[in-house]
């Protein structure tokens, strides 16, 4: 399978809604994996992207 490159909107979306899952009682673990990538890849788009605001509609 080939790996998919994320945009920086989809990383920012991605650590959304890993925060929105852990708030309602999910594990970082668990809700790593319902997004789909590894956790060592979402502690490396939290310190890289999660200063980042989207922007707001």
């Amino acid at each position: 399978m080939a790996r998919k490159r994320h945009t920086a909107e989809e990383i920012v979306a991605k650590l959304r809604q890993v925060d929105v899952l852990t708030s309602q009682g999910r594990t970082v673990a668990e809700a790593v994996r319902s997004i789909g990538v590894t956790e060592v890849t979402y502690y490396r788009w939290r310190q890289e992207y999660g200063g980042l605001k989207g922007t707001t509609r």
